[in-house]
């Protein structure tokens, strides 16, 4: 697994053209990218009116759906952004801009809804939309970033509480700088731990940490009544020394993955040695000292029992998913897989052809490596080929938490963005899919555009940069490409034979969402 090419490092970082080396906004899109105290314990009151469902935004029961279009034009304003909510069973649509979610106002290039994450952040029942918004401008900070949360209730999101806002400099982490290109709120991921305590993880891969330039952070946000807020840093020695140094660009937090026990933080600028933007991923518990995770394990392609190598450009991290585990004879589940992608793998001479790694990873933070997957192992459909980037981005599942886990029941999406058709249209791209235990070629099944995903078939679709689903399945959005493709597919987990057909579609101008779109489908939760 030789590397011929070298990834271009992030030194031009201050410049606001540095964004789209890394960052892959719609219009730079080039695929070029590169136990201490006591656990909180909420006092939270479920409301009237709220089910406790996944994903109930208004607590009736039934599964909403959040689709981002961050490039969207937001009350006249360029690329601020949009995030609309389809609500279950026919109830309607919200249009969420910052001004519906009484949360500031629009700005250009703002990008509300670059991540996502839901959970119930009060214990009210109702689930809770937090959103990122790494390209706001804080006072003077250019691009500094916050993470709005905005509350669900029996009457929808933002009808009941008041949104919530993390500003470095201000509220929560009032003691935390807010600096220019920060990007607070890049990624997100949130839930409740084992011990039912709501998290929110927000990434700040642009954190200056003393005079290292773009290190990167993660805030980690604790509880429902009674709340902490922390910034982690690889410099963090609160909770025990975080197992890796911090170095200019390894912009730690770029990813994040969450189970009920485990937290992954990818850091895909990583350098090992001499080896640039080769990655690592760092592994913690939710149990928390003064508000900091407990910092468990790192690893990387150089670590031990760890196939492959670390080579300039890998990019291991640069996609995370995460899902519980539960092994034969289990009573509980204590353990988690996580996906890491490498989309910038090399495989012998063909370059950034990707790959993703699975590992299982035990309560105290030991991992194993459970597969290697690229499109050259055995029984794998398709075929690597330079410049497709598996593994750009990964979703996985778990659809029986309380079974023992098989590939039947624990499903992986890969996002492989670059793959050309094969009748030559490039970029077109395709999902993936994997049981996430066993071999991973023995219940494999593509997913195309043209064929089992209605979109038609064009260059540069990059179809598997939008992947994420819970319960009700996989979601496939297509946010790039021709506009009249522009749309989103819910597909169940399993698909069995050559059929499959999404049993769920949104699309702009249909089912009461407007007709405007720009990068629809960008994220979907």
């Amino acid at each position: 697994m030789s590397r011929t090419t070298t990834a271009p490092h992030g030194a031009a970082r201050r410049r606001a053209a540095a964004r789209g080396a890394w960052a892959l906004t719609a219009t730079a899109l080039t695929l070029a990218l590169t136990a201490g105290p006591a656990p909180l314990v909420s006092t939270a009151v479920a409301a009237a009116g709220c089910s406790g469902a996944e994903s109930d935004f208004n607590g009736d029961g039934i599964r909403d759906t959040a689709i981002a279009d961050p490039e969207a034009t937001a009350n006249g304003i360029s690329k601020a952004g949009v995030v609309h909510i389809v609500y279950g069973g026919g109830k309607g649509v919200l249009e969420l801009t910052q001004e519906t979610a009484k949360s500031g106002g629009s700005e250009p290039g703002d990008q509300f809804g670059y991540a996502m994450a839901v959970y119930d952040a009060d214990l009210d029942g109702c689930s809770d939309l937090a959103v990122g918004v790494p390209h706001e401008d804080v006072g003077t900070g250019i691009d500094a970033g916050r993470i709005v949360v905005v509350h669900g209730s029996p009457t929808g999101l933002a009808a009941g509480k008041a949104t919530v806002e993390y500003v470095q400099g201000a509220g929560l982490i009032s003691a935390i700088g807010s600096e220019p290109y920060d990007w607070t709120g890049y990624s997100l991921a949130a839930g409740k731990t084992s011990t039912g305590v709501p998290f929110l993880v927000g990434g700040v891969p642009g954190e200056d940490v003393g005079t290292t330039v773009d290190a990167g952070a993660f805030l980690y946000i604790s509880g429902s009544t009674t709340m902490t807020a922390t910034l982690v840093t690889q410099d963090t020695t609160n909770a025990g020394a975080v197992p890796d140094a911090k170095e200019e660009y390894d912009r730690f937090g770029t990813t994040v993955a969450a189970t009920a026990t485990h937290l992954a933080v990818g850091s895909p600028g990583e350098a090992q040695g001499t080896i640039a933007e080769s990655g690592a991923v760092t592994i913690f518990s939710h149990a928390l000292t003064s508000g900091y995770p407990k910092p468990l394990n790192v690893i990387t392609q150089d670590t031990p029992n760890v196939l492959g190598a670390c080579e300039t450009g890998d990019g291991f991290g640069r996609a995370l998913a995460a899902t519980s585990y539960r092994a034969a004879g289990a009573t509980g589940t204590t353990e988690s897989l996580l996906a890491v992608g490498i989309p910038g793998e090399d495989l012998s001479t063909t370059v950034d052809a990707g790959a993703v790694q699975v590992f299982k990873i035990d309560a105290a933070g030991a991992y194993t490596e459970l597969a290697w997957i690229d499109q050259n192992t055995t029984d794998v459909g398709g075929e690597s080929e330079a410049g497709d980037y598996f593994g750009q981005r990964v979703a996985a599942f778990n659809t029986a938490p309380t079974s023992t886990s098989t590939g039947a029941n624990v499903k992986l999406a890969v996002g492989v963005p670059g793959e050309d058709a094969a009748n030559g249209v490039l970029d077109r791209g395709i999902v993936h899919m994997f049981g996430m235990v066993g071999p991973p070629g023995e219940t494999d099944k593509i997913l195309e555009p043209g064929s089992e995903i209605p979109t038609p078939e064009a260059a540069r679709e990059y179809t598997g940069m939008s992947i994420g689903g819970g319960a009700a399945g996989l979601y496939v959005g297509m946010p790039y490409g021709p506009a009249l493709g522009h749309a989103v597919y819910l597909f169940p987990w399993t698909i069995s034979g050559t059929g499959g057909a999404p049993t769920e579609t949104f699309k702009p101008g249909e089912g009461g969402l407007p007709a405007d779109r720009n990068t629809f489908g960008t994220v979907v939760r």
